[in-house]
C-alpha cells in the first residue's frame, strides 16, 4: 500500500483500514507462534502500512479540526 493510495481515502475508510490491518497483524502473530507463517518480514510490512494509515489519519483529523 503506497502513501498516495492512502491519502486518497476518507477518514472513515482510514479508520476501517487501520482496524483491518490490526486484525491481520494479530492473525499473523498467532501464525508465527504456531509455526504456520515463515515469512516474518510480512509482519514488518503490515506494521509499516499501519503506521502510514495512522499518520495520514492523524493529518486529516488535525486538518478537519482546524478548518471547522
Amino acid at each position: 500500500m503506497t502513501i498516495s493510495e492512502i491519502r486518497k481515502m476518507s477518514t472513515e475508510e482510514l479508520t476501517k483500514q487501520s482496524s483491518q490491518i490490526r486484525d491481520e497483524l494479530a492473525v499473523m502473530r498467532r501464525k508465527v507462534r504456531t509455526g504456520e507463517l515463515q515469512n516474518v518480514r510480512a509482519i514488518r510490512h503490515k506494521r509499516k502500512d499501519l503506521a502510514r494509515v495512522m499518520s495520514v489519519l492523524s493529518e486529516q483529523l488535525i486538518k478537519e479540526t482546524r478548518n471547522g
